[in-house]
Order: structure tokens, then sequence, then C-alpha cells
């Protein structure tokens, strides 16, 4: 999303040239899939996480460029809006202590960062949505100044050719519109990503897909939206909504948004490409001079660019990576099911439970994917965002139970087996899913937790907005003395 680029203006002939282009390279790697060698013997994963900044008050404080200059660290990017700026941890194996490095490296930079945040008066926040927010901080003039944010925002609005309608049901529905991509900007999460061999994709995509909807209910922590109590895990609506390229009547026609759960399960990456192509119109037609096809054949290993640059703009939740690193091409599966938060040990624990779970699901007997309609996967994608930790999930041979019921009599033993699988030690283990246990005989989680603490203040006589406020402060309390959610204080 924050890849720099500087074409503003772009002609028929740039889209003509574009989508050639964007064809060529998806016929390269046809070719490559079956001829080259992918790197994939030392698999590596990695993380993302997206951060808020707020104000001593909790509201959001629009000062990115100057958190990000004070910080002086390139592992930390702008986002799209000027609240928001995200950190990449660099790739590494889960063997040998990798999660708990992972724990500690992130710990390290985000106290660092939030200490330089404060020296131009603002602070971090790992949350799902920011529930400070209101209608008037997400407008054109919130958008940071990567040109890319405003291209994207231009070319959303040519193919609606009207502003954006978010409506969101709930407790206390929502409907709002909107004149900008800026609302996007209120979705906050951590991206997991999983280096696979090409033969092993379409398993691990399906079983991420597969398992996306408890994935989404045991750590949802996004449920307030504009003062709006909503879905558990606002995201997910709030996301596809706010980049919405399809006006209505194209939406009835059954035209595919581009924040997009899928329709059928795969058996290769190329697949999800070749839909890409086939289904979604460029958005930033930018083409380079570099010829893959001679490239490939000329012994070297091509980017791939446009094809690259294509597939960023569909926002699948589990989306299919391309890339070359050290001269090497590679595959992954970038899991972008998560939210932010709300500890850097939930997150891990939340990291632990996918990656164990996805590798017992995608290498071990008969696929989950044979017995799950696809149509299943998807409702409980979104039942899991609306309801939470107690949706009702399908799964084979149990039929319908509660996430939290589902986690603990299947998928934890699943989780231990697939992370002993991938070389993690028993301590790391068994600290990290049994912060997910705990939470699920808990039944609660960073959604849970925001719910209640803001029920328990207006109770205590606050109006919404204050409640919300108040809630944040201490949210951030707890989370930088990273206390796994379930065992953060109910509070008056």
């Amino acid at each position: 999303m924050g890849e720099k680029v500087h074409q503003h203006v772009f002609t028929r002939a740039d889209r003509a040239r574009y989508r050639e282009k964007v064809r060529r390279c998806l016929d390269v790697f046809a070719l490559m899939l079956g001829e080259s060698q992918f790197e994939f013997e030392r698999p590596l994963t990695g993380l993302e996480i997206e951060l808020n900044l707020v104000d001593e008050q909790g509201l959001p404080s629009m000062r990115n460029a100057d958190v990000l200059a004070a910080i002086a660290d390139p592992s930390f990017v702008t986002e799209l809006g000027q609240f928001n700026i995200e950190i990449n941890i660099p790739p590494r194996e889960l063997a040998k202590g990798g999660l708990t490095a992972y724990e500690e490296q992130i710990r390290a930079s985000l106290n660092a960062a939030e200490d330089k945040a404060r020296t131009v008066g603002a602070h971090t926040a790992m949350i799902g949505i920011l529930p400070t927010l209101r209608p008037e901080h997400l407008t054109g003039e919130a958008l940071s100044a990567n040109p890319r944010y405003a291209l994207i925002n231009e070319q959303v609005f040519a193919a609606r050719g009207e502003d954006l309608r978010i409506s969101i049901d709930g407790p206390d529905p929502l409907t709002v519109t909107a004149d900008t991509i800026a609302p996007e900007a209120a979705c906050t999460s951590a991206q997991l990503h999983l280096q696979v061999s090409p033969a092993q994709f379409g398993a691990y995509w399906n079983a991420a897909q597969a398992i996306a909807g408890v994935q989404l209910a045991i750590a949802a922590n996004s449920p307030f939206l504009f003062g709006h109590e909503l879905w558990h895990e606002t995201r997910i609506p709030l996301f596809k909504q706010a980049t919405d390229t399809r006006p209505e009547e194209i939406k009835t026609q059954g035209v595919r948004p581009r924040v997009w759960f899928g329709e059928r399960w795969i058996t290769s990456v190329f697949d999800l490409f070749e839909e890409n192509v086939r289904y979604f119109p460029a958005l930033l037609p930018i083409s380079t001079e570099d010829d893959p096809a001679d490239q490939l054949a000329g012994g070297e290993v091509p980017e791939l660019t446009e094809l690259r640059l294509h597939n960023g703009t569909i926002y699948r939740w589990n989306r299919p990576v391309y890339d070359v690193s050290d001269g090497m091409p590679h595959v992954r599966v970038e899991n972008r099911v998560l939210p932010a938060g709300p500890t850097v040990i939930d997150i891990m624990a939340n990291a632990a439970f996918w990656f164990g779970l996805v590798r017992t699901l995608a290498e071990g007997g008969l696929p989950v994917w044979s017995r799950m309609p696809f149509k299943q996967a998807d409702e409980n994608f979104y039942t899991g965002a609306r309801q939470g930790i107690g949706a009702h999930l399908f799964w084979p041979d149990l039929g319908y139970l509660t996430a939290y019921e589902l986690v603990l009599r299947r998928l934890l033993p699943l989780a231990h087996q697939g992370l002993e699988s991938w070389g993690v030690e028993a301590r790391e283990r068994d600290r990290l899913l049994g912060i997910i246990e705990q939470r699920c005989l808990l039944r609660r989680n960073g959604a849970t937790w925001q719910i209640d603490t803001v029920h328990r203040l207006e109770r205590g006589g606050m109006e919404r907005s204050e409640a919300l406020r108040e809630m944040l402060l201490r949210y951030m309390t707890h989370m930088h003395e990273n206390i796994p959610v379930h065992e953060w204080p109910r509070e008056d």
C-alpha cells in the first residue's frame, strides 16, 4: 500500500499498455511455475503491524511525518492516514526461538518508537479501529502525502462516479457517506506472511481461508466506529466498503469487490493471479520498460512489476504474493485478517495459532476444504467478524458450535502439532497457545474488553464519547504493560 509512485495522469494508451503488460507477466509467471527454481527450502515468515497515533487526550494525531522523522528507523513507514504508521519486521524462521525473537524485537522497536513519538507530542496505539475517531477526522486532508494514496483515491472515485456510502449494522447501526477513501485509514491490522513452495501454495491458501472466521472471532478488537457499537471486528465491513470501486448498479450485476474473500477453493497460486487479471481492471496502470519474457529467456529472474502492482490493489483477506529476494523468486501467503493489538504478546499468540494451524491443515490428512463448502468458509468469515468469540461457526464433523468451543475442542491441538512441525520448542508453544486457550476459556478478547469497559463507564454516568476516550487511555496503559488481554481488569 505504501509503495511510492510518481505518475499522476493516466491516458487510454496507458491503460491499454498496462493491460497487455499484466497479461504478459501472467504468461511468464505460468512458465516460471513450471520451470523455475523457487526459494522455499528454508521457509521464512514475516509480520507487519499498523499503528494509530494519538495525542495526550487519546484523540487522533495527524503527525505521522513528524513521528517518522523522530523515529528515524526504516522499519517504520507511512500508511494511508496521517494518524497511521506501520512497522515491518524482518523475516525469520519460526524454529530455534523465532517466535520469542519476534516478540522481543517488536517490543523493543515499539518502545523506542513510543519514546520518539512523545518528543513530538504523539503516542502509538495498537488497536483495530481507533475508538475516538470521528467523521471529521477522515477527510481528504487526513491522507498521507505519499502520491500513491492520492492516485488510489482519484481512481476509486473515477470508477465509482459517486460518493462512498458506508452502512454497517450492529447494536447501534451506522450509515455515513464519504467523498474520499480516508475511512479506510481507520482500519489497522497485523499482517502475517508465510513463504511456501508453489506446489504447496494451494493447500496453504485453502487452509488459511478455512480458518479465517475463527481467526477473526477469537482475535476481534474493533467494536466501535464513530461512537457506534457495531461488529466485534468492524474493520471487515468498513475496509470492504471504504475501498469499493463499484456503484450500486454494478454491485447488483454481481461484479466482484476489490476487497474480496474469494468464491472457491484453489489448486494453484496461479489461480489467484489469473482471477485478479481476469476480474479486476487496473487501478494504477503504471508500466515499466522491462520485458519479463526476455528477462526469463536471458536467465534473469523477472520482477513481474505490473502483475505485482495489480495484485497489490486487490485486497484479498488471504493474498498471494510473488517476490524476488537475493535473486531468487518466492511465493507466500499474506494473511490480512487480524486486527492490530491489543498487545504484542496477543499478536504473537494470534500468529502462533495461525502458523501452527495452517501447517497441520495444509499438510496432514484429509483436507478440511474437501469437507467444507467454500460458501461455508465465507459465512464463517463474516459471522466471526460480526459476533466475535461467541460466534457460531461451522466445522466439518462437528456442525455448528461457538468459536471458543471449536478452538478448545479441535483446533488448539492442531495448532500445537503444526508449531512442533515448524520446530517451535514446547515452551514457546505452551506459552503462546496457552494465551489462546485462556482467551477462549474466559471468552474475553480485545473486543469484549472494549465493549464491557465502555458499558461500565456509561453506567457510571459518562457520555459515549467520553467513555470511549477513557477506555482508550486505559487500553493504552495495559497495552504498554504487554499483559494478555484476557488478564486485563474489569474497570468501572
